[in-house]
């Protein structure tokens, strides 16, 4: 029977029950073995790696001898054991090899600016540039493998909860998601411009009002802001969900269980925080981890002390207290017997994060030692000890600043204490909803009242709240989902009645015109019988991301761009031709620093 003209099996596919077959691979040349009489070529594809052999003298030597690294061929020939002391438990195909009896070069490769054979580190730019290449290394090869079964589960687990998957616009209009737009200027309508969607937030509500029920889409996103290592310029993906006559509860019900379930499948054996997830009000979370994200491995809880700071001996803290600064305690458990420098390093640290310092009190015995302990009584320490449960052998570190700034250096601090004595729980994923967002904060830029999250929410308390409370103290039915110290996605009850969205708008400073020329499709809509509904929408990149234990989005995302958002492999941002300008009625307007460089011409 004639065999196939590229493979009648894969990389991965022969066994030992293959002994005796001939048979015909395709693949690249991972690497090749010179071992005198004998060479090897080890030959790789998408599914795995077969060893080739081929003995000196015979007529497919000199052309597998003159093979280079990553050109693609197919070999032919017959599958022979191994020897029991030749045998590669690490490989499935590890039993076998193939006796090469005709060598085909399908693409030589020339030499490579990346090898891909090996776990070498190269510079980011290279490796983008490349990407092609660095897609075939082992480890971004199972990454992106890995993110795509991910979507496969997630797609799957949704729907056996009921959801529908439905799709919404790409080209749409700008709307407040709290980053830059890019825009897409309208060769049709000269002057206006689309907006390439930052989340699907309108639309997917909108199915809610059109009578749909449990939407999902692996939706993707565009933002123009800057990059960080759980954040990509240019676009991400997320699981954009939505829901008709859902309390917040009903929501948590109904994810809860996907991310469990995706978590348990792709974690690798890890602990997952069992169902129902901890519910942390925000407040009770920036005061205990100092942060809206919390990493629950990480078992320090920060405490507030400024009763046993005010009034007090250590006049520093005393006089910041008065000026309307508090006191937040950072446990360091068992640290007692740490040498002085641990605690200097922890002040150096701080300062050189650009705080003023942290200070520190040590539990030893009965008494306390520090530079603090000294100015303060009995009763204040005891104070101390209760308040952030500390124990004989145990230290604690300080933090002193207005609320929101006390906070964020006792968080830092949490988790740099946490990670240099080792504290952080290894092995697990651990899961709990924020709840309780502030509706509004104010921006001291500006001077002004602001959403502090999503504008469409529902406050709590609805329009009594919002007419009769301070609005920094209206909390909105919002939350976050977060695991270990990430935020995977922010969610809420949407806010479906006109007059209460008119409101709301309004105490940010927007007017009623405002809200029906930015919003007007979903205001308009919410005139016509629009029913209580809610959604989230948890990030796919930073899901993948923890369960393939990548400290960077990029390892993630097949064809991630720098972080100036450039893709440097196919040569984006790029410039337009004049031709292109004119159909779009757009003028270039560099900086002037550009305009000079690019009159000057080329170097």
């Amino acid at each position: 029977m004639a065999l196939h003209p590229y493979r009648t099996h894969t990389c991965g596919q022969l066994r030992d029950t293959h002994v005796g077959q001939v048979v015909r691979l395709s693949g690249w040349v991972h690497r090749k073995r010179d071992h005198g009489n004998l060479l090897f070529v080890d030959l790789r594809d998408h599914y795995g790696i077969t060893q080739f052999v081929v003995e000196q003298g015979s007529h497919t030597f000199a052309a597998a001898d003159g093979l280079k690294p990553e050109s693609v061929v197919t070999f032919t020939g017959r599958v022979v054991a191994r020897t029991a002391d030749t045998v590669n438990p690490q490989l499935p195909t590890g039993g076998i090899e193939v006796r090469i009896e005709f060598v085909d070069v399908l693409s030589a490769a020339e030499e490579l600016p990346i090898p891909v054979f090996g776990d070498h580190d190269y510079p980011e730019e290279m490796r983008l540039r490349y990407r092609y290449l660095d897609l075939r290394r082992e480890k971004l090869h199972k990454n992106i493998i890995l993110r795509s079964q991910v979507i496969t589960s997630i797609r799957r687990r949704m729907v056996e909860q009921g959801f529908t998957e439905f799709q919404t616009p790409i080209l749409t209009a700008s709307s407040p998601e709290g980053a830059r737009d890019y825009l897409v200027p309208s060769r049709v309508h000269p002057g206006k411009f689309y907006a390439l969607p930052q989340a699907p937030q309108q639309f997917k509500q909108l199915y809610m009002v059109a009578g749909f029920d449990r939407y999902f889409q692996i939706a993707p996103c565009f933002r123009d802001e800057d990059a960080r290592a759980d954040r990509s310029p240019g676009e991400f993906y997320q699981l954009d969900v939505e829901m008709s006559f859902v309390t917040q509860d009903d929501v948590f019900a109904a994810i809860e269980p996907v991310v469990h379930g995706i978590f348990t499948e792709f974690g690798s054996g890890k602990t997952v925080t069992p169902t129902p997830f901890p519910r942390i009000p925000f407040k009770e979370s920036m005061l205990k981890y100092g942060n809206d994200k919390p990493d629950l491995r990480n078992p320090i809880v920060i405490a507030d002390v400024t009763d046993a700071f005010k009034g007090s001996g250590f006049g520093i803290f005393a006089k910041a207290i008065d000026a309307g600064s508090v006191v937040r305690a950072i446990p360091a458990p068992k640290s007692a017997g740490q040498p002085r420098s641990f605690f200097d390093k922890m002040n150096d640290w701080a300062k050189e994060e650009g705080w003023p310092g942290l200070g520190y009190i040590i539990f030893e015995g009965d008494g306390a030692k520090g530079p603090i302990a000294s100015k303060l009584d009995a009763a204040r320490l005891d104070a101390i000890k209760k308040a952030a449960n500390l124990a004989p052998g145990d230290a604690v570190f300080f933090a002193a600043d207005k609320p929101a700034k006390a906070a964020q250096l006792a968080g830092l601090a949490r988790t740099r204490l946490g990670n240099e004595l080792g504290l952080i729980e290894k092995n697990a994923f651990r899961f709990c909803w924020i709840v309780d967002f502030p509706m509004y904060e104010f921006n001291e830029t500006d001077q002004k009242i602001d959403f502090s999250h999503n504008p469409f929410s529902m406050p709590q308390g609805g329009m009594e709240a919002l007419t009769t409370m301070d609005p920094l103290d209206i909390r909105a039915y919002q939350y976050d989902i977060v695991c270990n110290g990430v935020e995977l996605s922010s969610g809420a009850i949407r806010n479906h009645l006109p007059d209460v969205m008119v409101k709301a708008f309004e105490i940010a400073g927007y007017t009623r015109k405002d809200v029906e020329e930015r919003f007007g499709g979903m205001f308009s809509a919410f005139h016509f019988g629009a029913p209580p509904h809610g959604g989230t929408a948890p990030g796919i990149d930073r899901m993948v991301m923890l369960l393939a234990d990548e400290p960077n989005l990029r390892e993630v995302v097949a064809f991630p761009m720098t972080q100036k958002a450039e893709d440097l492999l196919m040569g984006a941002p790029a410039e337009a031709t004049e031709k292109q300008l004119r159909e779009i009625h757009i003028r270039v307007h560099l900086p002037p620093d550009l305009a000079k460089k690019k009159a000057a011409g080329p170097a």
